[in-house]
């Protein structure tokens, strides 16, 4: 996958489908925190510290991201041990 950001806001080339997509700026956030593997619960804690959210709206978002991601092929989950 290739990233561009500008102005807070990113398009994702996906090299596999050659698929353009949009990503929000807190979608940045969370791409940047997977350049590792991490938890649902990582990804609410990055959005709960640099958003005025509540918990249960960066754990909706942090899982409507994944889930998005995972259905468009672009992220891929794993179970860790």
């Amino acid at each position: 996958m290739r990233l561009t950001a500008l102005d807070g806001e990113g398009v994702a080339l996906h090299l596999g489908t050659r698929r353009y997509y949009s990503v929000s700026e807190s979608g940045l956030d969370l791409l940047d925190a997977l350049t590792a593997p991490k938890s649902l619960e990582e990804l609410v804690a990055v959005l709960l510290s640099k958003y005025e959210v509540t918990l249960e709206q960066a754990t909706a978002s942090a899982r409507e991201f994944i889930e998005h991601g995972v259905r468009t092929g672009v992220l891929v989950v794993e179970e860790v041990p």
